[in-house]
């Protein structure tokens, strides 16, 4: 056990495995490791006519057996999906006390692994197996708060209460063995965080829209950690560089990033930086959760970014997880409102990027998560009776701007919803919170008609580099061939190009059950007249380009919710 940080080594305990030249070539899946797979073998795989339904609600807030071996014997799995990147939920120490803790974000230990999960050679010999593959690992990590580690006087829950003269006064530290000293569960590891001045003190978050409140108050019961301090946040600084050292991971998410100073995040995050670029990872990558628009996202992204009026900026990440596209997205491609609010969304960045065409190495993309921040407790599929859309949303993903992200389970078509974050946190391998009302079935099934339509659409963006870096440009669309505009109903076609130089790509997809056979405008300048346009999906589709007045454009007929990839034939 490793109790202090002047006990660590920063040197690489092999080669590094390098960088990826763009975060843009990669697809990444996020999964928890406590509900991915708990390496067992002979666990019947689901069958939805035979697999029988019903499961203990408890159990979808307790740990249910993942571990870091069972996401090793999975690897072909995810890579399968076309995934190269794995983000995993955080595998430190949590309380071992505390059986509610399975998503990891309560950290007793910063420089263990938590054994529910396994060991530090566990991890080692996962990220080693996945570089072997080509692919990356992020951690999700925290630097915000540790756990529960500690109590207020009397045990009781403080508020925040914003007239406070001075911090609330320190309680005990939560301890497993009573006798005197510190044993390894008890209070917090490294040593170096076991002072109460090191924690703000101010009682629980209560208005979370506050800015004062949301930055120092607790989070829930976690513990607020004072970053302003230059030893806490050195501290935290070796911890991080540490894991870097050890495991050969690839990148860092890092959690609650919008309840931190931002000039202290980006000391953090460019002390990583600096450490990655010193031992050969030249392009580690730092994402963060911010739950907020893209003016405020551009606090903490875009050195490519501009900010007019002010000089407050700290631009810390390399990315963001794309909250704006999330709060629209799912809507758009159910056909609920019209593309206007996401055509619109990337109109904006023309004037928030100096370049908006590189706007998209700024943000991750997803559909599904594990906090469902603005429709509690869904996933895309609840309620859903068409699994062909799950297709479409993560084919925008895909051949949109961004680095794409999908969330474990969603490519089965997991339909978690409820009262509780439990239910969109389902189990891949049953357990006793298995998805679809199940338990003790496996959901690993590379034939389920989703996971293949995802597989076939990632096989063709990491052919085409228009895909990953081009400017996007929604479409114009007819169903005449004379009157076009936007589409002003939800139930349209969707259209839009990813052009890279001479290259432009058209994406279209069917937002309707009901069959549509639009005209799509194409850049007359790189698409001309008589100009064949082929489906690289497997779907086979020759289709000819048109001159309709003043523009060019192609008539593509589309399936309820079908979607085409199409491009020049050669």
């Amino acid at each position: 056990m490793i109790k202090s940080i002047r006990q660590l080594d920063f040197t690489p305990k092999g080669d590094v495995f390098p960088s990826p030249r763009d975060w843009r070539d990669v697809f990444i899946y996020f999964l928890l490791v406590d509900r991915f797979d708990n390496n067992q073998e002979n666990i019947p795989a689901y069958d939805p006519f035979s697999t029988p339904k019903g499961r203990d609600m408890e159990q979808g807030k307790l740990f249910q057996g993942g571990n870091l071996k069972g996401i090793i014997g999975r690897l072909d799995y995810i890579k399968g999906l076309g995934a190269n990147a794995i983000w995993l939920s955080p595998i430190f120490k949590n309380r071992q006390e505390r059986k509610d803790t399975y998503h990891g974000y309560g950290i007793q230990d910063f420089l263990e692994v938590d054994k529910r999960f396994g060991t530090k050679e566990d991890l080692q010999e996962l990220v080693r197996q996945v570089h072997a593959k080509d692919m990356y690992v992020i951690l999700d990590i925290i630097i915000n708060h540790t756990g529960d580690n500690w109590a207020y006087p009397g045990d009781r829950p403080y508020y925040y209460w914003k007239e406070a003269p001075v911090p609330f006064d320190f309680g005990f530290w939560r301890k497993v063995i009573q006798p005197s000293g510190f044993h390894e569960d008890d209070a917090v590891w490294p040593e170096e965080l076991r002072n109460p001045e090191n924690y703000k003190r101010r009682g629980q978050i209560r208005n979370w829209s506050d800015p004062d409140e949301s930055i120092d108050g607790d989070f829930l019961s976690l513990k607020e950690l004072d970053i302003t301090q230059p030893n806490v946040l050195n501290t935290l600084i070796d911890i991080y560089k540490h894991w870097i050292a050890i495991a050969d991971v690839d990148g860092f998410r890092v959690d609650t990033v919008k309840h931190m100073e931002d000039s202290t995040t980006a000391l953090f995050c460019n002390a990583i930086r600096e450490y990655a670029k010193s031992i050969g990872k030249h392009n580690f990558f730092i994402f963060g959760e911010v739950v907020a628009d893209d003016l405020t996202l551009q606090r903490y992204i875009g050195r490519n970014s501009r900010v007019e009026g002010t000089n407050e900026r700290f631009p810390s990440l390399d990315a963001c997880l794309d909250f704006p596209l999330y709060f629209i997205l799912e809507e758009t491609i159910k056909g609920f409102v019209s593309p206007s609010n996401l055509r619109e969304r990337y109109d904006r960045f023309k004037t928030l990027y100096t370049d908006f065409g590189a706007a998209g190495q700024y943000f991750v993309t997803f559909v599904d998560n594990h906090d469902q921040m603005s429709r509690p407790y869904r996933r895309f599929m609840h309620g859903n009776p068409f699994p062909e859309q799950t297709v479409l949303a993560i084919g925008y993903l895909l051949t949109s701007q961004g680095v794409p992200c999908i969330y474990y389970g969603t490519e089965q078509g997991f339909d978690g919803g409820g009262d509780h974050d439990s239910h969109v946190r389902e189990c891949m391998f049953g357990g006793g919170w298995g998805a679809f009302d199940t338990k003790r079935h496996h959901f690993f099934n590379p034939t389920h008609p989703i996971y293949q339509n995802i597989a076939q659409i990632a096989v063709i963006r990491q052919r085409e580099s228009a895909l990953r870096y081009g400017r996007q440009y929604f479409r114009e669309i007819s169903g005449n061939g004379l009157d076009f505009g936007h589409p002003l109903d939800g139930k349209c076609t969707l259209a839009y190009s990813r052009i890279l130089d001479s290259t432009e790509i058209l994406i279209a997809m069917n937002l309707d059950t009901n069959q549509r056979n639009d005209f799509l405008t194409v850049d007359t300048n790189l698409i001309p007249e008589g100009q064949k346009l082929v489906n690289l999906l497997p779907q086979e589709k020759h289709l000819t380009v048109e001159k309709r007045g003043k523009r060019n454009a192609v008539r593509v007929p589309l399936e309820g919710h079908e979607i085409v990839i199409l491009k020049q034939k050669v």
